[in-house]
């Protein structure tokens, strides 16, 4: 399960050189400065002052990373901003502004450690009795961190999945994650990633050759042809065409098996994406 706390990240701001209105979607720090997605980016040019417009507070346009991020200089501590005036930042997909209920609904019940701006969807599906329950049945259960990042919300646009790249997350696996794992296996059980994130977590740490503790960022893209080697089942929801994480599915269940099961899915009115439902993949 990925333990990741989703951010209000999302900070509505103005050009304070021409007023025009810039969304602010943070992803993560990087020494003084944070790195971001603006929308509408045209015509910001490096020097800008970004002034926000719910409460008070205003970043400095530092420059342009390679692909669709910039840094930001803030003038204001970053997360006192975005407790005051940020928003939860919703994919685009569901079509309306976040609401007091997303900042329950939009968590998973075991996030702890704050940091992404999407949540680890697949783990929405979990309660606390439920969590019990399996507990009690001699399912253990164990928590790992990837720090859901912008690139979560970008289509694959290249036209060879093999040149599509995600933007690098932070992760992070314990020593005691590590010695669950290894001790599952070892007892003929079974580990079962809880959502993609988790999925991408573990191939990341077992491609890291690392049995301990591992941690750091991975721009590890799953696609058709990976050997999996860190987690033996997956549950899901169903995601976006052309999506990394649609990518990662195929790869672990099989170009045929995905599809057959999506079909089943609209057949049946499943419901899709964030807030959708899962399937169990074995």
């Amino acid at each position: 399960m990925n333990e990741t706390r989703v951010l209000r990240a999302r900070l509505r701001a103005e050009l304070e050189r021409t007023g025009r209105a810039v969304e602010i979607v943070l992803s993560h720090p990087d020494g003084d400065e944070w790195l971001a997605l603006l929308g509408p980016s045209r015509r910001i040019r490096e020097g800008d002052r970004l002034v926000l417009r719910e409460g008070e507070g205003a970043f400095v346009l530092a420059g342009r990373e390679e692909g669709p991020l910039f840094r930001l200089r803030a003038e204001g501590d970053v997360f006192s901003m975005m407790e005051a005036s940020g928003h939860l930042p919703l994919p685009p997909y569901l079509g309306r502004e976040d609401g007091p209920e997303d900042r329950e609904w939009y968590q998973t019940v075991f996030a702890r450690s704050p940091g992404a701006v999407a949540a680890p969807t697949a783990g929405l599906h979990f309660t606390r009795p439920q969590l019990e329950e399996l507990s009690s049945r001699g399912i253990d259960s164990a928590s790992v961190v990837l720090h859901v990042g912008p690139g979560t919300f970008l289509p694959v646009r290249a036209e060879s999945v093999e040149v599509h790249r995600v933007l690098p997350e932070r992760y992070e696996v314990s020593a005691e994650a590590a010695q669950a794992m290894r001790r599952t296996r070892s007892s003929g059980g079974r580990v079962i990633a809880v959502g993609t994130t988790v999925a991408r977590t573990l191939e990341t740490w077992a491609l890291s050759a690392n049995e301990g503790a591992s941690s750091g960022w991975t721009d590890l893209t799953v696609i058709p042809g990976h050997s999996f080697r860190g987690f033996d089942a997956l549950i899901t929801n169903f995601h976006l065409p052309r999506s990394s994480l649609l990518l990662l599915v195929s790869a672990f269940a099989g170009h045929d098996a995905t599809l057959a099961a999506y079909r089943d899915a609209v057949e049946r009115g499943y419901r899709f994406y964030s807030y959708g439902d899962a399937m169990l993949i074995v």
